[in-house]
C-alpha cells in the first residue's frame, strides 16, 4: 500500500488476494546411467531425440549395446527428454587417449587382476559442486524423475540407485533383470523391498544394424512406454498392457503359471500375448506394503508431493494466521481438483475424491510459534484393474433382466 496520501484523488493499488495456481511438474524425464568410449564422462548431457544422443556419445558402435538401443528404444516408444550419464568406457571398447581428469577427479579404481570396478562407477562419488561422478551427477537435476541403468544388474548398484530414489522422494527407479537364470523362473531373485523403484523380466530381441538381432534389457523401452502412457493419459494410468515398439522378440516365453509365481513377488513380465503383440504385463512396484503396490499409484504421489512443494514456495515468511491458511487450502484444493478431473482420483464428486485441512486445530499455538505451518492431505488415488473377473452361469429359459 502506499506510505501517505497527500492530495485529494483517486488512487489504484494491486492486491494479491486470490489463489496461487499450481501446475503439475514433469514425470517422464529420464537419467540414464551407461557407458560409452565417445563423450564426456561423469556429466549430465541433455539429449531430447536419438540424434543428440548420437551427436554427443556415438551410435549402436560407439556407445555400449545397452546403453545406445535403450535410449533408442526410450525414444521409439514416446519418450522426449532425458539426461545421460558416461560413466566411462566400456570394457571391450578400443584404447583410447585417456581424457584430462577433472580438477579433484580421481583415475577410476581398478580391481585386482586389472580390471576397473564397474560398480564404483556406476555408484559415483561427491567431491563437491561440478565434481560428482556415476549417480552423484542426478543429484543436482530437478528435471529428473525416472532412473535407470540399462543391463546392470549388480545389486550393489541396484540398491543405490534405489536408496537415491527413497532419498530424493521425487524419482522413481525402474531397474533389469539379469538376461539368463539358471533353472525355472523361480530362481529368479528380484532386489530388495522398495516403494520407489519396478523390476522387469525378461530382456527383449531388437534389431542391431552391425550385429543383426540381439537381446537387450528392458528399462530403456519401458521408460518409453512410461512417457507415451503419460503424455496419452495420465501419470494415473498404469504403463501396462502396452505395446513394446521395436522389440521382434523374448528372451524368455513366460506362461501364464510362470507368471502367477513372479507378479505376487512384485516382478513384471513383458510377454507375447496372441495376438496382442509384446506388451508389459505388470504394474507393480518391489514394495511388499499394499498400499504402495501399483506403480501408478507411487508414481502420482510423488508427481502431487513434488507439484505442491514447489508451487507454494510463496508461503515460506508469510503471516501465519487464518487468512493464510485459506488461502494454503483454496490453491490446493483447486489443484487436486484439476486432478480429480483428469481420472486421477477415485469419487463422484471431489468431496469424496480428497480433502485438504490447513485450520486452528492443525495449527494450534505451539505449532506457529515454532513457525510451522502444517496442512493435512488426502487423496484416494486409482487403482488398475490387475484381475478382471466375470461371473457368468446358467439362467432359466425365457427369464429377463429387469433394470
Amino acid at each position: 500500500m502506499a506510505a501517505s496520501y497527500l492530495s485529494p484523488g483517486v488512487y489504484v493499488e494491486e492486491v494479491d488476494r486470490g489463489a496461487k495456481p499450481i501446475e503439475a511438474v514433469g514425470t517422464n524425464t529420464v537419467g540414464f546411467l551407461g557407458e560409452s568410449a565417445k563423450g564426456p564422462t561423469n556429466e549430465a548431457v541433455l539429449c531430447t531425440n536419438w540424434s543428440q544422443f548420437v551427436k554427443a556419445f556415438g551410435d549402436f558402435s560407439q556407445a555400449s549395446t545397452f546403453l545406445a538401443h535403450s535410449v533408442y528404444g526410450f525414444f521409439n516408444n514416446g519418450g522426449s527428454r532425458c539426461f545421460v550419464v558416461n560413466v566411462g568406457a566400456p570394457d571391450d571398447a578400443p584404447a583410447a587417449p585417456s581424457a584430462p581428469l577433472k580438477e579433484g577427479e580421481k583415475a577410476p579404481e581398478k580391481k585386482p587382476g586389472g580390471k576397473v570396478d564397474r560398480d564404483g562407477l556406476y555408484i559415483g562419488k561427491d567431491n563437491g559442486p561440478g565434481q560428482k561422478s556415476g549417480l552423484k551427477c542426478f543429484e543436482e537435476i530437478d528435471e529428473i524423475s525416472l532412473v535407470a541403468a540399462p543391463g546392470v544388474t549388480s545389486p550393489a548398484v541396484q540398491d543405490a540407485i534405489l536408496s537415491h530414489c527413497e532419498s530424493r522422494k521425487d524419482r522413481f527407479a525402474v531397474l533389469d533383470s539379469p538376461e539368463t537364470i539358471n533353472g525355472g523362473v523361480d530362481r529368479l531373485v528380484r532386489p530388495r523391498d522398495s516403494k520407489y523403484g519396478a523390476y522387469y523380466f525378461p530382456w527383449i530381441q531388437v534389431y542391431d544394424p552391425e550385429k543383426g538381432n540381439i537381446f537387450v534389457p528392458p528399462s530403456g523401452h519401458v521408460l518409453g512406454v512410461y512417457a507415451r502412457t503419460d503424455n496419452e493419459r495420465g501419470v494415473h494410468k498404469a504403463p501396462a498392457n502396452e505395446i513394446v515398439r521395436g522389440a521382434l522378440g523374448l528372451r524368455y516365453s513366460i506362461s501364464k503359471g510362470e507368471q502367477d509365481l513372479l507378479n505376487p513377488k512384485g516382478i513384471n513380465c513383458i510377454r507375447l500375448m496372441l495376438g496382442g503383440g509384446i506388451r508389459i504385463w505388470g504394474a507393480r512396484t518391489l514394495s511388499s506394503d499394499s498400499s504402495w503396490r501399483y506403480i501408478n499409484v507411487r508414481r502420482l504421489f510423488i508427481m502431487v508431493e513434488t507439484s505442491i512443494e514447489r508451487a507454494t514456495q510463496w508461503v515460506v515468511f508469510e503471516p501465519n494466521d487464518h487468512k493464510l491458511w485459506k488461502r494454503v487450502t483454496r490453491t490446493i484444493a483447486s489443484f487436486l481438483t484439476l486432478v480429480w478431473r483428469n481420472g486421477a482420483l477415485m469419487g463422484e464428486s471431489p468431496e469424496k475424491a480428497f480433502y485438504v485441512k490447513c485450520d486452528a486445530e492443525t495449527n494450534p499455538p505451539e505449532v506457529v510459534d515454532a513457525g510451522q505451518l502444517i496442512v493435512e492431505i488426502g487423496m484416494a488415488p486409482v487403482k488398475p484393474a490387475e484381475f478382471v473377473i466375470f461371473r457368468i452361469g446358467q439362467m432359466p429359459s425365457g427369464g429377463g433382466v429387469d433394470e
